[in-house]
C-alpha cells in the first residue's frame, strides 16, 4: 500500500472540521414488519442455545425488500418477504424437521421451496443482484487446515447457491474449491456482483476480492504500518484503532475507518496518565492503483454528563455501519434512548444525524443490517418472539439528493 502525504491529510482534516455542521437531530420512526415464533418449524427461529457461552450466530440481511435470516443455532437460512411469508428454506435435515410444503402433494403446487444442505456452523450471508447467495460456513475439525506461516486455523468457507437456489460450489482463498479462510468478519457483494470477503488474522485484516464467477482478483493485506497516521509528528504517542473496512459498491475501493488517539505522560512522574481521542478518518484505498486517496473526517458523537452542578462534554467515535450505492457513509453509536445515526457523504460536504429508538429492556439481543439504498433493518430478539423491523432512512437521503 502507498501512503499519501501527511501534510495533505492534515490540511484536509482542518478543512473538514471547519465545515458548518447541522446539529438539528430528529428521530426516525421504527416500522414493525413481522414477527417469528420460537421453535423448530420452517417459519420459526430456534434460539434455545441463546444463554450458552459463545457468539450468537443468528443474523439478518435485507435486499430488494426480501429478508434473509441466518439462524445458525438451527443450521438453516430463511428467505422471507416483508410480510413474513416464507419463500425459501435452506436447511440441514439432520437438525430440522422436513417442512410441510416439501413433502407429499403440496410440494408440486407450493410457491415455497426447500433446499437441503449439510450446514455445519453458518454465520453471515450476502446476496447479489441475480439472487445468488453466499453463506459463510465453518468446516468440521477434520477438514480444517493450519497456516504454516502464521500458525492460525483456517476453518471457514463460503457456500455459493445460484439464482435457481441450487448449491454450486464453495469458495476458498484462491476461489472455487480453494484453501479455507481464517475468521471471516463480513462478506459483501458489489454492483458488478463481485464478492468481497473481510477476514481477521493474527497479523491484521485481509480482504479478498473476487469476480462474479468467484475467481480471485485481488488479495489486500491491511497492516497497521501501512495505514496513514497524520498525527504521528505532532503527537509522537498517537496511535489508531482500525474499526472497520467496507468496500465501495460501485468501484474497487475499500474504506478504512480509523479512530485516532494519543497518550499523554505526566511530566513529574513520567507515567502515562490518560488517553485523549483526536479524531476519526475514513481512508479510501484504491485497490487497482494500490494507493490511498484523501480521507474524510468523521465528527464524533458528543454528549453532556451532569455531575452535581457542573456539566462535562465528552466525545466518542461512531461505529462504521456501511456505505450506500449513492456514496453515503453510515455510522452508529449506542445511546440511552437507542442509537444515534450519522450519515456522511463521502466527500464530507453533507452530514445528517438522526435518532432511532430501541428499548433495551424489551430486546435481549439485536443485530442490524444496512441496505444498499440506506434502509436500516433489525432483528430484535424479545421474550416471546423475534421481531423484524426497519427504519426508512433511504427516503431521507433521496430528499437530500433531490434538493
Amino acid at each position: 500500500m502507498k501512503v499519501i502525504s501527511k501534510i495533505m491529510v492534515l490540511a484536509l482534516v482542518c478543512i473538514s472540521f471547519s465545515c458548518n455542521r447541522n446539529r438539528i437531530v430528529s428521530s426516525i420512526e421504527k416500522e414493525d414488519l413481522f414477527t417469528l415464533d420460537y421453535g423448530s418449524f420452517e417459519d420459526q427461529v430456534n434460539l434455545f442455545n441463546f444463554f450458552r457461552a459463545g457468539d450468537i450466530n443468528t443474523s439478518l440481511y435485507m435486499r430488494d425488500g426480501f429478508f434473509y435470516i441466518v439462524n445458525g443455532e438451527s443450521k438453516k437460512v430463511m428467505e422471507m418477504n416483508s410480510y413474513g411469508d416464507l419463500i425459501t428454506l435452506y436447511y440441514n435435515e439432520a437438525h430440522n424437521p422436513s417442512p410441510s410444503f416439501a413433502t407429499g402433494e403440496q410440494s408440486a403446487s407450493s410457491t415455497r421451496e426447500a433446499k437441503i444442505h449439510p450446514f455445519n456452523e453458518i454465520s453471515s450471508i450476502a446476496v447479489d443482484s441475480e439472487k445468488k447467495l453466499y453463506i459463510v460456513d465453518r468446516l468440521s475439525p477434520e477438514r480444517q487446515e493450519i497456516d504454516q506461516k502464521t500458525k492460525q486455523t483456517l476453518s471457514q468457507i463460503i457456500l455459493c447457491f445460484d439464482e435457481k437456489k441450487n448449491f454450486i460450489h464453495y469458495i476458498g482463498q484462491q476461489g472455487p474449491g480453494g484453501t479455507p479462510f481464517p475468521f471471516i468478519k463480513k462478506i459483501y457483494t458489489t454492483e458488478k456482483n463481485e464478492l468481497v470477503v473481510l477476514c481477521n488474522t493474527s497479523m491484521g485484516a485481509v480482504v479478498y476480492w473476487y469476480s462474479a464467477d468467484g475467481f480471485l482478483l485481488y488479495t489486500i493485506p491491511v497492516e497497521n504500518s501501512n495505514i496513514p497516521n497524520p498525527f504521528s509528528e505532532e503527537y509522537p504517542l498517537s496511535y489508531f484503532y482500525l474499526d472497520n473496512i467496507v468496500p465501495d459498491l460501485k468501484d474497487r475501493v475499500l474504506y478504512l475507518k480509523a479512530d485516532y488517539y494519543t497518550s499523554y505522560v505526566d511530566e513529574s512522574s513520567h507515567v502515562q496518565s490518560g488517553i485523549e481521542y483526536l479524531t476519526t478518518l475514513v481512508h479510501p484505498f484504491d485497490v487497482e492503483k494500490n494507493s490511498f486517496d484523501f480521507p474524510t473526517t468523521i465528527p464524533p458523537y458528543s454528549d453532556q454528563v451532569a455531575e452535581g452542578f457542573s456539566k462535562e462534554n465528552y466525545e466518542i467515535p461512531y461505529d462504521f455501519l456501511g456505505v450506500t450505492e449513492s456514496g453515503w457513509f453510515f455510522f452508529m453509536v449506542s445511546t440511552d434512548e437507542g442509537f444515534s445515526i450519522q450519515m456522511v457523504q463521502s466527500d464530507g460536504q453533507r452530514i445528517l444525524k438522526r435518532r432511532i429508538g430501541l428499548n433495551r429492556e424489551e430486546n435481549l439481543y439485536y443485530t442490524f443490517n444496512l441496505s444498499r439504498e440506506g434502509i436500516i433493518s433489525a432483528l430484535l430478539v424479545q421474550k416471546d418472539c423475534v421481531q423484524i423491523a426497519w427504519w426508512r432512512i433511504d427516503s431521507l437521503i433521496q430528499a437530500v439528493i433531490k434538493n
